[in-house]
């Protein structure tokens, strides 16, 4: 019974506060108590007893991770998605397409789970419409709530927390969804700094979405018995191949997209997907799980993203398959830090950006002085570079050289691109340049 009272206690935190960073620290030490005893758990129906300690992210600590260039590379090659688990290589499109699926397995099984078969269904709810200022930009705001159909458990209840706006009197425009913390009361007012990128997709007469994904699902082990994961469970534990929260939040995207399926004011082809950080991993996996969203835009996602898995630099598996952040994943993942290795994954993240093509993605990252070494850009890099071959087989343009850039030096002329720009761990330099991307895709 006090587990219970306490897992109901950790749900009551999830639900009325949207940021960690802003709970007391009691709400954090209930949270992050919950988040490892069903690690413990989880480790338990794995047989594991211990896993490896992944590198710390202060560059002063005595366990800092790697920055150094010449060991970040233990292995001598990755998996190629054109060959087949059985050696035979892929000869054309119908041979991808099995191939797909054969990818898509291992990504399911091993890192980042199985989405459930029969996920309930989602009624959305205009629950605020006005016409509003951006900036200088007339526009038609909607704040919007999605019903998680809970009548198999109505215990547990579920809503998705969506806003956004188009141009006044918009019919059928271009629009970016973005996975974003929290609505920000002061976003209407101009900043110094220049156009919110809000503002900036309504110059262009796109709209904008900002979809919450800590509404549907806890960004924390100790909500995973809450939420849609939950939901779907009945409030139990996860089997070991369940889904993780990064492939949870990628479905409510899948959701939303319905709802703008049947809003006249946007272009249900032309809509783009965006996440900055983890939820960079995010938009990548619902860029993979969701064939309707036009285009990718993938900012500082880092490990468990669009980075190589094997690479020794930054972030590492360890940190990933920890109690505070295996929640994102598949149970089975944890195994990879103890007793295997990333190096026993059976695939890697330039697969997942393969299984984009042949849509177009761009990869973005900051300036590693700036941002930090813990997001590892070339990591980033080296992903888009060995995912080119796929895009380029279905008759498509990826990256075309092997050298790291640095910072500034766009390789912007293909379907599959990258940009280091000079700021820290945001994507609003390189806004401008995923517009000007983004328009071959979705301006007629």
């Amino acid at each position: 019974m006090k587990q219970v009272k306490f897992l109901l206690l950790s749900v009551f935190f999830l639900t009325i506060f949207p940021s960690f960073a802003q709970m007391s620290q009691q709400a954090r030490d209930s949270i992050a108590k919950l988040s490892q005893a069903d690690h413990q758990l989880m480790m338990q129906r794995l047989g594991i007893e211990s896993l490896r300690p992944g590198p710390s992210g202060n560059p002063e600590a005595p366990n800092a991770a790697n920055k150094d260039e010449s060991i970040a590379t233990p292995y001598t090659a990755l998996p190629d998605p054109l060959v087949f688990d059985n050696g035979q290589k892929v000869r054309n499109k119908k041979d991808w397409e099995k191939r797909k699926t054969e990818i898509e397995e291992h990504f399911a099984s091993e890192i980042y789970g199985r989405i459930p078969e029969n996920t309930p269904s989602v009624s959305w709810e205009i629950i605020e419409e006005k016409d509003s200022l951006f900036g200088e930009v007339p526009a038609r705001f909607k704040k919007l709530i999605g019903h998680v159909d809970n009548s198999s458990y109505p215990e547990i209840e579920v809503n998705i927390e969506m806003y956004m706006a188009t141009p006044k009197d918009a019919k059928k425009v271009p629009l970016v969804m973005q996975f974003s913390w929290i609505w920000p009361a002061s976003m209407q007012r101009p900043r110094p700094q220049g156009p919110t990128w809000q503002e900036q997709m309504l110059k262009e007469g796109w709209g904008f979405a900002m979809l919450i994904p800590t509404s549907f699902q806890a960004d924390n082990g100790a909500g995973l018995r809450a939420g849609i994961i939950g939901l779907v469970n009945k409030g139990q534990p996860r089997k070991l191949d369940d889904w993780g929260t990064l492939r949870a939040w990628g479905w409510g995207a899948s959701r939303a997209l319905d709802y703008l399926e049947t809003d006249p004011s946007v272009d249900a082809k032309k809509v783009a997907i965006e996440g900055l950080s983890r939820y960079g991993k995010a938009a990548l996996v619902a860029m993979v799980d969701e064939p309707r969203f036009a285009i990718g835009f993938l900012a500082s996602s880092g490990a468990g993203g669009a980075k190589i898995f094997r690479r020794v630099y930054g972030e590492q598996v360890e940190n990933l398959a920890s109690s505070g952040e295996y929640h994102w994943f598949t149970p089975n993942f944890i195994k990879y830090a103890g007793p295997l290795t990333p190096m026993d994954l059976p695939v890697d993240a330039h697969e997942m950006v393969a299984l984009c093509a042949p849509r177009p993605v761009f990869i973005s990252g900051g300036d590693p002085d700036v941002e930090g070494h813990w997001i590892d850009a070339v990591g980033m890099f080296k992903t888009a570079v060995a995912a080119t071959p796929v895009y380029e087989f279905l008759g498509k343009k990826g990256i075309n050289t092997d050298q790291y850039p640095g910072t500034n030096v766009g390789l912007l002329d293909g379907d599959l691109v990258f940009r280091q720009h000079d700021g820290g761990h945001t994507e609003d330099p390189n806004w401008g340049y995923f517009i000007e991307f983004a328009k071959r895709y979705l301006e007629d």
